[in-house]
């Protein structure tokens, strides 16, 4: 178990293409715009119709590339991974698309999410004579394929996603076809699109707009596409269809010009500013957002209730995230120089702080004293989600029960731990509302489980945190 968990932090970020004779350098390109998903290690895979050719590194896409590596890279098509970073290990192995060659051909995988019966299935292969080459669940499916008995390889991978439980948006490349698989909950973001006769997939539309291609469709729970130079079919490998999209890609993970099925995340970001408005107005005289994810939700907020927005903080952009820090010290640090106060903005003024969310509350009691520090006679905190209380096992690095704060504290307590003059959060019902997601039932096809604590799949005994694993 770790004993020091950074925070709220995305899983990673895929992106695949198929029919360009310039894959590599697209894939570069659709990874940049991702790079927010993940900024520990990057990876891509081409193909050339007869091999796989792998390049990958810690560190930024541009800083993995650098040196005209792109140039080492040909093929019609490539699949690309980002990486977010972890504590306690990881490294170099880990960093995807994961390549396995065999006699019978290569296969290489790039993941999004977290497999929760990874554990049990490690165990039954290696007592099968599985040997794993790193920590990461994305091996898994690997070695369930492999061992699945199919001569064909969609076969394979129909008949390994079965056995998978979790969260995973899967990326496949062989020689000769790419795959594209979604779990049944639908839990991470992915989309398909089309750059000129070339199909695109990654996993936020904001991708789509950088590299020149069109949107057409979200990937559906439980589909898997098979493309290649015929042209792409659709199969199913699950019936048993349980959308549940995680609300986190709409309040804090995806890029403000990114679509998940349809819905605008500024638009949503907004909206939820506006609902948290509506639920808990304060007399004040300037309202800021905390740079980025919270700007839009902030700029709801103002304009329903009339207070001016300002830029009270200001985000220094050469400074990495917070969360990149390994000790509690340094992460503090790493708040004081990421953040500054504008105190011409907020000196003498009752401020309104809105944030997307609060994980441990150090980040926030921090930015409520840089606040006062700047001459703030009142600092109330609104943050546009309702209290994080349950750590999620899908793919995002939020910490156990006892290091989530409002797992244990009740909103006047997390106030006063803040040191805010007054704290308010989004309800549920807001939530939805908000977001405003086109379905019928009582989640609208979202997650929830990190606020109220149900899980839209079974959750095993020794599940491992994302943040106990280095995928």
């Amino acid at each position: 178990m770790l004993t020091e968990i950074k925070g709220l932090n995305e899983e990673c970020g895929v992106f695949g293409i198929w029919g360009h004779k310039e894959a590599a350098q697209i894939s570069y390109y659709g990874l940049h715009s991702l790079q927010h998903r993940g900024q520990e290690g990057a990876g891509i895979v081409t193909t050339d119709g007869e091999k796989l050719t792998a390049m990958k590194g810690l560190g930024l896409i541009s800083e993995v590339f650098a040196g005209g590596k792109l140039n080492e890279m040909s093929g019609k098509a490539a699949i690309g991974h980002v990486r977010y970073a972890t504590a306690g290990g990881g490294g170099y192995e880990n960093v995807q698309p994961l390549l396995f060659r065999s006699h019978s051909g290569s296969l290489a995988l790039a993941h999004n999410g977290n497999i929760v019966n990874a554990n049990q299935l490690k165990h039954q292969l290696e007592n099968q004579g599985s040997i794993f080459q790193t920590t990461s669940d994305t091996e898994v499916l690997a070695h369930l394929i492999r061992r699945s008995g199919y001569s064909s390889i969609t076969d394979g991978i129909k008949n390994a996603l079965t056995m998978l439980k979790g969260a995973y948006a899967f990326v496949i490349l062989t020689e000769n076809e790419m795959m594209v698989a979604l779990d049944p909950n639908g839990l991470r973001p992915l989309s398909i699109g089309l750059l000129g006769d070339a199909y695109v997939v990654a996993s936020e539309t904001c991708a789509f707009d950088v590299v020149g291609a069109k949107y057409e469709r979200d990937v559906q729970p439980g589909e898997l596409l098979i493309i290649n130079d015929e042209g792409i079919r659709s199969e199913r490998f699950s019936m048993n269809i349980n959308r549940a999209m995680c609300s986190m890609e709409y309040i804090y993970f995806s890029r403000p010009d990114s679509n998940i099925d349809g819905i605008n995340v500024h638009t949503a970001r907004k909206n939820l500013g506006k609902r948290l408005a509506v639920e808990s107005e304060i007399d004040a005289d300037v309202v800021t957002g905390v740079p980025d994810s919270s700007i839009s939700a902030a700029i709801g907020y103002a304009e329903l209730t009339g207070i001016p927005y300002e830029l009270g903080l200001i985000k220094n952009r050469y400074v990495g995230r917070t969360f990149i820090q390994p000790s509690q010290e340094l992460r503090e640090q790493g708040v004081k120089m990421k953040l500054s106060a504008v105190r011409g903005v907020v000196e003498g003024k009752r401020v309104v702080m809105v944030d997307d969310s609060i994980v441990r509350g150090t980040t926030s009691k921090r930015i409520v004293t840089l606040l006062r520090e700047a001459g703030a006679t009142e600092v109330h905190v609104r943050i546009s989600s309702p209290p994080i209380k349950n750590p999620c096992f899908y793919g995002i690095d939020t910490s156990t029960h006892e290091e989530l704060i409002a797992s244990s504290n009740s909103v006047e307590e997390m106030r006063q731990i803040i040191g805010a003059d007054s704290l308010a959060f989004l309800s549920v019902e807001g939530l939805l509302e908000g977001i405003g997601r086109p379905y019928e039932d009582e989640k609208r096809g979202q997650c929830l489980a990190c606020f109220t604590g149900s899980y839209p799949t079974e959750i095993y005994a020794d599940t491992v945190l994302p943040h106990e694993k280095h995928n």
